[in-house]
Parts: structure tokens; C-alpha cells; sequence
């Protein structure tokens, strides 16, 4: 009886704990991002103080972990928490921010290549191949050396080596479904182009871009760790894990646990993202049913 009603019900998906650690994780680190910065300005000012940024030196230099710095302060006496805490809301910011723009150039310029006539299509597609002759780093760091470093300029560089992927993914789908059956059907009773892109095409492309958008963002948190890193991404004294990676490599002998902590939360976060990513690819496969 219990193995014809599950028949009846459909397979069931197994348990995935990647998933279930990744949105945990990412719950976590967005809560983090959020209150964390408050909460420790709040803890470390003394009474009566005004609640100061969490950017400005609270106590001495290379102190050890406990008490009220629950990890310790970097080299200028800074509280390394609330240092990454912050910095947490300048990477999830970047990432979210860039994926959403590329989304939406590269959603329309997807559509655009199928659905456009000939004259917009094809400068369109040859101008997105042409994007992937570039590596993405590179083309970042140019882009960057020209506009100069800083929080906008990271963002417009990314958005830009970011869009190109969207772009080709969304019209290998888009070439596969408008010939589908009910697309055809609709089209032949006179639908618009508008209509059957927002109504039968586009519907069916929000499970993959969603579990595509999560890997995405991941590789745009790494990327702007790494420009951060190099010096040409967010500037001190804005904290961002990749600036506070390579400030900690000066005392990397002395003291470890300043380069431990953004090493180890950057790394869990790219992890989660693409666990997430993976997970929802998997459970919103209709082929996985």
C-alpha cells in the first residue's frame, strides 16, 4: 500500500544537504550583514557615546580574541567582527546588484537575438561573442584602470563581463522553445511578439536564471574580492574581504587569524552560493521529476 501510494504521488527527492547548508549559510551571512555592523557599534561604545562607524579605530592594536572584540582588532585597532560584517554587506550589495543588471541586459538581448530582425539580431550576437574573447578579470581591471578605482566603478566593470553569459544562455533556450507547440499555436492566432515572449517564453526560463543567478553571484563576490585585492576595487577605509585579505599579509606570521577570518568567510560564502545554485538547478530540473 505505502509503495503504490508514493507511485501514485510521484518520486520522491532526496534530502540534500548542500542545499539546506547553503541557505542556511546565506541566511546567516545576510542577517550578519545587516545587523551585525549596529550590534557591534553598539556593544563597543562606552556609555553615553554616540553610536560611532564602525570603520573609525576602537581599541589597541593586534588585541586577541574575547571579551567585547569577539575576534580581535586588526592593525589600527579596528574590531575585525564588525570589519566583516561590514564588508559582508559590501560583497552580497555588489554581487546581488551586478546580477540583477546583468539579468536584465542580458535577458533582452537574448530575447532580442531571436526575436529582433535580422539588422539588431546579429550586431547584437556577434557583439556578445566578441565579449567572450576577453577574460572577464581583464576586461574588468581595464575597465577599472579607466574609470578609476572605487565602489561604482567595480560595479559597472562587473555588469559588463557579466551580461554576455546571460545573454547566450537566454537565446540557446529562447531558440528551443518559441517552436514549441503552444507558442506556434498562440503566434497563429495572432499574439504579438511582446505577448509571447512575457507569456510562454519567458515563464519558462525563471527556474534555470534563478539557479544560475546564484553561481553568478558567487563568481561576482570572488571577482570583486579579487579587484579589492589588487588594490583597484572598494577603497579603505570601506571594509571589503579582499582588502582586508591583502592588508593581513603583511603580519601573516605574527598574526594569522586577521587573514583567517576573510579568508574563511569569503570561502564559505562563494561555497554556499553555488550549493544553493546546484541544489535549485537540481530540484527545478522538470527532467529530475
Amino acid at each position: 500500500m505505502r509503495s503504490k501510494a508514493t507511485k501514485e504521488r510521484g518520486p520522491r527527492r532526496k534530502f540534500d544537504p548542500l542545499l539546506v547548508f547553503g541557505i542556511l549559510f546565506l541566511v546567516a551571512i545576510v542577517l550578519f550583514a545587516i545587523f551585525g555592523p549596529l550590534v557591534r557599534s553598539w556593544m563597543l561604545r562606552t556609555p553615553g557615546q554616540p553610536l560611532d562607524s564602525v570603520y573609525d579605530p576602537v581599541g589597541m592594536p593586534f588585541l586577541s580574541a574575547g571579551g567585547k572584540y569577539v575576534l580581535g582588532t586588526d592593525d589600527i585597532g579596528r574590531d575585525l567582527m564588525a570589519r566583516l560584517a561590514a564588508g559582508a554587506r559590501i560583497s552580497l550589495f555588489v554581487g546581488f546588484l551586478v546580477q540583477i543588471i546583468s539579468l536584465s541586459v542580458g535577458v533582452t538581448v537574448g530575447v532580442l537575438g531571436e526575436f529582433a530582425p535580422r539588422w539588431v539580431a546579429v550586431p547584437l550576437m556577434r557583439l556578445t561573442d566578441g565579449m567572450f574573447a576577453f577574460p572577464d578579470i581583464l576586461l574588468a581591471i581595464l575597465i577599472i584602470g579607466v574609470i578609476g578605482p572605487g565602489l561604482v566603478p567595480v560595479i559597472v566593470a562587473l555588469s559588463i563581463t557579466a551580461w554576455p553569459s546571460v545573454a547566450r544562455l537566454v537565446k540557446t533556450y529562447v531558440a528551443s522553445l518559441k517552436d514549441r507547440e503552444y507558442v506556434i499555436a498562440s503566434k497563429a492566432t495572432g499574439a504579438s511578439t511582446f505577448y509571447l515572449v512575457t507569456r510562454h517564453v519567458l515563464p519558462q526560463l525563471w527556474n534555470i536564471l534563478l539557479a544560475v543567478s546564484m553561481i553568478e553571484v558567487a563568481g561576482t563576490i570572488l571577482a570583486e574580492s579579487s579587484l579589492s585585492f589588487l588594490g583597484i576595487g572598494v577603497q579603505a577605509p570601506t571594509p571589503s574581504w579582499g582588502g582586508m585579505i591583502n592588508a593581513a599579509r603583511g603580519n601573516l606570521n605574527s598574526y594569522p587569524m586577521l587573514l583567517f577570518w576573510p579568508c574563511i568567510i569569503l570561502s564559505l560564502t562563494i561555497f554556499a552560493l553555488n550549493f544553493v545554485g546546484d541544489g535549485l538547478r537540481a530540484a527545478l530540473d522538470p527532467k529530475g521529476q
